[in-house]
């Protein structure tokens, strides 16, 4: 089955996952599932994630999703550039997430990166998705 938004449909499985409790969800592999998986673990909002085979032998993220007092981390996941609609921003344009307690994950030149390494870097790129 073909998936047009990876990122977005990655982004859904957490957010179910998080609804039902769930400790761990799957989805599957690619580099740029990785990327953003990198920055949600740097930043906290997840407790990592494991490279995994699935029913079929297809390679597979298992994500460990993180709780606090039994409330999900991951208050808000929000996907901001989506395949029809792309959001390109400066660095001076880059969005500031509830008042800087949030973070945006932006794709660079230099790779994928919270909004703040973006910022430090004196580089704009597009805006994947934000979280809070």
């Amino acid at each position: 089955m073909a998936i047009n938004d990876p990122i977005g449909d990655m982004l859904a499985r957490i957010r179910n996952g998080q609804m039902r409790g769930l400790s761990t969800v799957r989805t599957p592999a690619s580099k740029l599932r990785s990327w953003v998986l990198d920055v949600l673990k740097a930043e906290g909002y997840i407790r990592g994630y494991e490279p995994a085979r699935g029913k079929s032998g297809h390679p597979e993220f298992e994500i460990s999703l993180k709780y606090f007092e039994g409330a999900p981390a991951i208050r808000e996941l929000k996907r901001i550039s989506k395949p029809g609609r792309r959001v390109y921003s400066g660095v001076r344009d880059l969005p500031f997430v509830r008042q800087g307690l949030g973070v945006a994950i932006v794709s660079t030149a230099q790779g994928v990166m919270s909004d703040d390494d973006a910022r430090q870097s004196h580089i704009g790129g597009e805006v994947l998705c934000t979280v809070f």
